[in-house]
């Protein structure tokens, strides 16, 4: 359902689940939320965000969960799994506030997609290598009060499950001293896999878990951080499962053990 005003997008779902929703108000008195202002969002970034949930709901048919767990002020670190090209918008439209986000470098040799992949906070990485400057950039953006969305698998699914994750991401996160928050994507895989030109209509589930808060345990090594993470994140999975808008065989990855 869509209010009027478009900023909120509610499903009703199955009995036993929670309510899905996105709204402009939704994450006030968010567990772990940061003091300080509150960012107002730019006409463009708002209208295109408007864009991206007319197709979320009607060509994705698409459910939100957990927006309340996602600080409404002070920087935040979102850290998904990546299922397709569609993932950055699906993990950030259903939040009212700006996002930003990593992208390999060559998206921004085009000049007019650069453009607008700035506008919406964009900013480069090269793959492969130890980029010390898109560190930085997310340091400082993280410091600066930002929503910053990374992919620590560090490339998109070839099958739909949730491949191992490098710490780097979680230890910027550290650094900066803002929560992390588990994100949990389903269905944007049978949307749109790697192997397709074009995105096909299937169900897409988006949820975030409770914020986890690294700089708080220094007994946590690299790898520690980085494992409660991705548990966190397997734990949604297990979760919803069962959802309609899970995608096939969810179920059977679900339980498959920590090599998914």
């Amino acid at each position: 359902m869509l209010t009027t005003s478009g900023s909120v997008i509610a499903g009703a779902c199955e009995a036993r689940q929670p309510t899905a929703i996105i709204t402009d108000g939704a994450s006030r008195g968010a567990v772990g939320a940061t003091p300080g202002p509150l960012t107002r969002m730019r006409p463009g970034y708002r209208f295109l965000r408007y864009l991206s949930q007319m197709f979320f709901v009607f060509f994705c048919r698409g459910r939100v969960f957990g927006v309340r767990n996602v600080p409404r002020r002070g920087g935040v670190l979102l850290v998904s799994n990546h299922q397709s090209y569609l993932d950055p918008v699906l993990a950030t439209l259903a939040l009212p506030r700006e996002g930003n986000y990593m992208a390999r470098d060559t998206l921004f040799r085009q000049r007019h997609f650069r453009r607008l992949i700035e506008y919406l906070n964009a900013f480069p990485v090269k793959r492969g290598a130890a980029d010390v400057g898109a560190v930085k950039e997310m340091l400082r953006r993280l410091k600066g009060g930002q929503v910053v969305l990374a992919f620590p698998e560090a490339t998109r699914t070839a099958d739909g499950s949730i491949g191992p994750m490098r710490a780097g991401v979680i230890l910027v996160a550290r650094k900066a001293r803002v929560p992390v928050v588990p994100t949990l994507i389903l269905g944007a895989f049978e949307a749109w896999p790697r192997t397709a030109v074009l995105p096909r209509p299937h169900p897409v589930l988006v949820a975030y878990g409770e914020p986890l808060y690294p700089h708080a345990h220094p007994e946590w090594d690299e790898e520690q951080c980085v494992r409660v993470v991705r548990d966190r994140i397997l734990a949604l999975r297990a979760r919803f499962a069962a959802h309609p808008n899970a995608g096939r065989g969810v179920s059977a990855r679900a339980g498959a053990g920590p090599g998914l």
